[in-house]
């Protein structure tokens, strides 16, 4: 039936074929090839998941102690993100906003989020000037970047997100070489935080100043940084990255920050805080085989992080404060828990050692546009540890779905334990235009 269907197909076609004619000088107008001065994109994605939640965990406790959710919840998140840029002569102004709605057990609620909206002025192919809310991605990690000293962090779980940046004057200035030095560029940086502006990057009523210095060095790109000003500690940093080989890369971070402030309560809650030096690092490799699979491997030390002993006094408080709250319905100590749970307790990797493992196959068994993967993140100091497999399809043209599992296993008082979830499933549907 499909031959048949075929050879009708272009059997009609045929009626359309003109009779030949002498041949004509061929044409063809340069505005077709052109490029065009703007550019309109984005992606509208839908992403379903259902959470197994676990009742014994100290952030379903403070999530849900007032309320009976049964054994599982769900989460609707609906996103349209949209971008565009328009160039014209040294200039080009750009913008990517971000408008997402979703549904919880807490109803319904959406949020239009402007993550960069920027101009840039190109006197020079050398130099080029931006002002406006810009991502500068500075390391050269994947799951983490310890020196990306003007950067909101990524979510190690899915790291390819984009991000919110910053209000931000920079400027980047590039120059190429003959010898072993082949480039050398220079990004001063300027991170004002008034008012609503940068609010969120540190302290009020500071205008701080950042800067990157770039080289590609025998081969070796390597990156010196630093910020200061007032709104967060100074802080210092260098990374580097190298292919081994054309299949083979090794890449690494480290980043010094002066006089940090950590606060830490005990299991009773009283507070104490610690001020001192600390030292992050990352050191990675990325390796491809000769049958396309890639692994990424990274080791990261979060020295701002809390010990082990500093997380079970946090996850101690938490027990007693839903101990209080069953015996007398005072849930002051669970609020004030909460309150620290929105800060540091309650973020991203807040320890001190991880490792990060993802393998990705393309097209395994000569399954076409099919790509199955497995990221692993252990938690070196309790031993906990989240094991994600997925599966993505790209067989439709400008869509993508993905299909993931996320188990979070380990003890009593540990991070990746005492999860408000055991486990989450989520489809994924993301449409590009």
């Amino acid at each position: 039936m499909p031959w048949i269907l075929l050879l009708l197909l272009l059997a009609s076609f045929s009626f359309l074929i003109p009779a030949p004619c002498p041949a004509q000088e061929f044409t063809f107008d340069l505005e077709e090839i052109e490029k065009k001065p703007y550019h309109l994109g984005g992606y509208a994605e839908v992403n379903p998941i259902l959470f197994k939640l676990d009742r014994d965990a100290a952030f379903y406790k403070l999530r849900f102690y007032d309320r009976d959710e049964g054994s599982t919840t769900e989460k609707y998140d609906m996103t349209l993100q949209l971008e565009g840029s328009y160039e014209k002569g040294i200039a080009r102004a750009f913008a990517r906003v971000n408008n997402n709605l979703n549904y919880t057990y807490e109803g319904w609620a959406g949020k239009t989020t402007l993550y960069e909206g920027f101009l840039s002025l190109r006197p020079s192919p050398s130099l080029t000037a931006d002002m406006g809310k810009k991502t500068l991605k500075w390391g050269k990690g994947y799951a983490w970047n310890p020196v990306a000293f003007v950067d909101r962090p990524k979510d190690p779980d899915d790291p390819a997100l984009a991000l919110e940046g910053y209000f931000v004057a920079s400027l980047d200035y590039i120059r190429s070489f003959d010898g072993h030095l082949k480039t050398f560029s220079f990004t001063p940086v300027i991170v004002p935080v008034y008012g609503d502006m940068n609010q969120d990057f540190g302290r009020p009523r500071h205008l701080n100043f950042a800067a990157k210095f770039y080289f590609l060095f025998l081969d070796t790109d390597i990156d010196f940084m630093f910020l200061s000003g007032g709104s967060k500690s100074s802080r210092y940093g260098l990374d580097f990255s190298r292919n081994i080989t054309t299949n083979f890369e090794i890449h690494g971070e480290l980043a010094w920050i002066r006089n940090f402030r950590k606060s830490f309560i005990d299991r009773e809650g009283r507070l104490f805080e610690s001020q001192g030096h600390v030292w992050s690092y990352l050191l990675g490799i990325r390796y491809l085989t000769a049958r396309e699979t890639t692994y990424i491997f990274e080791y990261y030390r979060n020295g701002a992080g809390f010990t082990e002993e500093e997380m079970r006094n946090f996850f101690s408080f938490v027990d007693r404060g839903h101990d209080t709250y069953l015996s007398t319905g005072d849930d002051a100590l669970l609020r004030r828990a909460s309150g620290l749970a929105q800060g540091r307790y309650g973020g991203m990797n807040p320890m001190k050692n991880y490792l990060y493992l993802r393998i990705s196959q393309k097209e395994p068994f000569d399954i076409l546009y099919f790509t199955p993967a497995l990221t692993w993140i252990f938690n070196m100091d309790d031993q906990s540890f989240s094991l994600s497999p997925e599966a993505v399809y790209t067989g439709i043209t400008n869509l993508e779905l993905r299909l993931k599992a996320t188990a979070l296993v380990g003890g009593h008082y540990t991070e990746y334990g005492e999860k408000a979830n055991d486990y989450r499933i989520e489809i994924r549907a993301r449409y590009y235009f």
